[in-house]
């Protein structure tokens, strides 16, 4: 109880650093983020990840993770059809809801994301790409393919 309740203070925390930042960048949601440069950058994502909304295939992917529509603003290891870590899921029951922000930091090294976040030395991600130069531009680009609603992930 008192780790779920830390959890959710945590992830809350993370979303209040945010909407800072963000309004002190002139309310942009990722200074940094390039949402044409996140795209060139997403062709070594499409490995493993497609991208699909319904009948449209905006990125035709890989199987072995996630579609990534609408992941902004979803909830970490909830859409369904793919099995998720344990990991994953459980920060996802801890409220950890996808902002370009966490996207960004998670891509970086998924397992250190999770470790660091739910306060576990043995969490694991079953994304084991880390990606080499900073994640914005890719969750700049998955956040400019997503419905502006909230995702339903």
């Amino acid at each position: 109880m008192l780790k779920a309740l830390f959890l959710s203070a945590l992830f809350a925390g993370s979303a209040l650093t945010t909407a800072a930042y963000a309004d002190s960048n002139g309310g942009s949601d990722v200074a940094a983020g390039d949402a044409a440069a996140g795209a060139d950058q997403f062709k070594s994502c499409k490995a493993c990840h497609g991208i699909v909304n319904g009948d449209e295939t905006i990125v035709r992917g890989g199987r072995s993770g996630p579609d990534l529509f609408g992941v902004i603003g979803s909830t970490a290891g909830s859409a369904e059809g793919f099995r998720y870590s344990d990991s994953l899921v459980a920060a996802g029951e801890a409220g950890l809801v996808w902002t370009e922000e966490l996207l960004a930091e998670f891509i970086m090294d998924p397992t250190g994301f999770l470790r660091t976040n739910l306060d576990d030395s043995s969490a694991r991600s079953k994304m084991t790409y880390k990606l080499r130069s900073e994640g914005n531009d890719i969750a700049a680009y998955l956040a400019s393919v997503s419905p502006e609603v909230e995702s339903n992930y």
